[in-house]
Formats: C-alpha cells, structure tokens, sequence
C-alpha cells in the first residue's frame, strides 16, 4: 500500500498557486471585477489545468531568505542603472555603440532555475537571452553597448554573479556546492567514483 495521495484532489492542491495566477489573469484580461469574471476565470483555469497539464517540476525549490534578499537587491539596482543607461544611450547624440551577443558557459542544469535566471537577465533593459542550451549549459545573451572586449568580459562575469545569485537564493545544497566548480565541469553523481 502507497502513502502517496493521488487522484485529481491531490493535482488539484498542487495546482492551486497556477490556477489562482489564471483567475487573476483572467480577471485582469477583462479590465473589471464582477462575479461572472471571476467564475469565467475559474473554469477557464480549471480548463486550461486539465486539458493542458503542465509537466511536474523535478526537485523543486528551496527559498533561502538572506540570498533571495540579496538576489533581488541586485536585480532592482541592475534594473534602475540599466534603464538609464539605455536612456542615455538611446538619446545621445551619438546613438547606441556597437551591441554584442555572448555566449556564456554556466555551472547549473536545473530548469527552474535555469528559468529564473534566463527570465531576470531578460527583465533588465539593455539584455536579453536569445538562446539557451540546456545539455550544454549555455546561455546566448544580446547585450546593447559594449566599448571593447573588457566590456565583454564583464558582461559575462555580471551573468555567472546572477547566476550564483539565483542558486544561492533558490537552489539545493547540491546546486550550490556545484558554484565552486569551473563553468561548464560537472559535479560527480554521489556514490559514483572516477577510476
């Protein structure tokens, strides 16, 4: 006999953080409250959890309060400083210099936080992620001003200290202990030894 609750309650009050986001959405979507909209919404988000299920997430998260401080500390400075560099930049009168893209070799695998990562690079203005490469660990970033190649190099060092902001706020011990490693190395699977 299994301990594990299944069935479409259980999916249900795991899902309940996804459907609530789609009720609101919805809700928004219209532009006013009423009971119709928020009804609308719950079947349109039970719909859209049943028919279209998401894939679980594996492993999860660990929330570290201190990191997480510290990770959005740094994203909302990077996100006024770069606003107004591209301000600037966008209204000078010798335009926006030369843009770069750079591929940036990364310690973690995790979706999640591969995601999280990814997802604040593109918020700051004047940075997107245009590619990522999950088996390889990579991340293509376009970047809008680069003077000279110590300008790339920082540019890449300003993406793995995101990236070892975003494991330390939202990562396992194990995703953790990988930062030490060199970019692109792989940390050993326990119980398995190199001859």
């Amino acid at each position: 006999m299994t301990d594990e609750p299944s069935g479409v309650a259980h999916q249900l009050r795991h899902q309940l953080p996804l459907l609530v986001w789609l009720v609101l959405v919805w809700n928004f979507l219209w532009g006013t409250w009423s009971w119709a909209n928020l009804l609308g919404g719950v079947v349109v988000a039970l719909l859209v959890t049943v028919l279209l299920p998401l894939p679980p997430v594996v492993g999860g998260t660990q929330v570290r309060p201190l990191a997480l401080l510290r990770f959005l500390g740094y994203f909302l400075v990077d996100l006024v400083t770069s606003g107004a560099e591209v301000a600037w930049q966008t209204v000078r009168p010798s335009g926006i210099g030369r843009s770069a893209i750079i591929r940036v070799q990364l310690r973690t695998d995790s979706d999640l936080l591969l995601t999280i990562l990814a997802e604040s690079l593109t918020l700051v203005p004047g940075s997107m992620v245009i590619d990522m490469d999950r088996e390889r660990r990579t991340l293509a970033v376009h970047v809008l001003h680069v003077a000279d190649e110590r300008d790339v190099l920082r540019q890449r060092e300003s993406v793995l200290a995101q990236e070892e902001r975003v494991v330390r706020a939202f990562g396992s011990a194990g995703e953790i202990a990988a930062l030490g490693l060199s970019p692109g190395e792989r940390a050993e699977a326990p119980g398995r030894r190199t001859p």
